[in-house]
């Protein structure tokens, strides 16, 4: 095998190559096939000199698996076979996405404290595997909004709070085993973009959020996601695309928002009372939050 010193730089001029010939072919079909493949090879060729890392992968495949046709099963006992039948292409769908998304950023399973130039960590780690099942709970509202299935507040509900719980987990166990990767920042920021952008859906489709709202709590995910994308192609120099104490202040108030929407309607007389001072809150740092992401990344580009 060969050493990190070797190897890492390489890998880095490569995508550096890669992401020039995209560009100077402005873009093209045959660039972006061309892009990708090489992307994909290079992701496969991490696996194949990683062997550990790759059973680590294939084990938290089997395990997301698993679970996606427990939660297939449990719809068809208490919702009956349509539904489950309804809800397969788009589960589906979305499960193979995220499984092949963790493959090809395996080669980002690197401390991040190093700036993401560590030593691969030999396995996904419990840390990313609660992410996962976070992105699993995405996918299973997704695939329910797919095949037209309407989502119970009730089950909405226990996935927001599954997400929450997995989202507070994921950035302890990472911190308490020293194992901060690259790769749990993207696959983290991927979760919760899914996740709140299916929530954010089914509450427009019960009609307790209203569509500019809805707009305006995406736009904090997709505004960093925009950026860093174009950061990414157009100058081959990724912005910062982490956490700032905006974004954590921005992520409570909406996490607390969506509670309110979701609770029971035994408790409609505390989330009427909550409402008009969360949603203002919630409003004023869902602003603050991309405004102080974007100072941070101009602040690192200017020293």
């Amino acid at each position: 095998m060969c050493t990190l010193a070797s190897t890492l730089p390489s890998e880095n001029q490569l995508v550096v190559d890669l992401l020039a010939t995209l560009r100077s072919e402005k873009f093209s079909l045959r660039a972006w096939i061309r892009f990708l493949g090489r992307s994909w090879e290079m992701s496969c060729r991490t696996a194949h000199d990683n062997p550990t890392l790759k059973r680590s992968w294939m084990r938290v495949l089997l395990f997301i698996s698993l679970l996606a046709i427990a939660l297939l099963l449990a719809c068809a006992v208490f919702e009956g076979l349509p539904v489950a039948l309804h809800l397969l292409p788009g589960l589906l769908f979305c499960v193979v996405w995220q499984q092949s998304d963790l493959f090809w950023h395996l080669g980002l399973n690197r401390w991040s404290q190093l700036g993401g130039t560590g030593k691969l960590f030999p396995v996904i780690g419990t840390a990313n595997i609660c992410t996962q099942l976070r992105g699993l709970g995405a996918c299973f509202l997704f695939g329910r909004l797919i095949g037209g299935v309407t989502t119970p507040t009730g089950v909405a509900l226990l996935i927001f709070l599954g997400g929450i719980v997995t989202d507070i987990l994921d950035g302890q166990i990472a911190r308490r085993t020293c194992t901060q990767s690259k790769l749990g920042q993207i696959t983290d920021s991927e979760a919760d973009f899914c996740l709140y952008l299916a929530l954010t859906i089914i509450l427009m489709q019960h009609g307790v959020l209203p569509l500019w709202l809805g707009i305006v709590m995406l736009l904090r995910f997709l505004i960093p996601f925009l950026a860093a994308l174009a950061s990414y192609f157009l100058f081959a120099h990724p912005v910062r695309f982490g956490s700032t104490i905006w974004g954590k202040y921005a992520g409570l108030a909406q996490s607390l928002y969506f509670f309110v929407l979701l609770v029971p309607t035994q408790l409609a007389f505390i989330a009427n009372w909550l409402n008009p001072p969360l949603l203002l809150a919630t409003l004023a740092l869902l602003i603050a939050a991309p405004v102080a992401q974007i100072v941070v990344n101009l602040k690192a580009l200017r020293a």
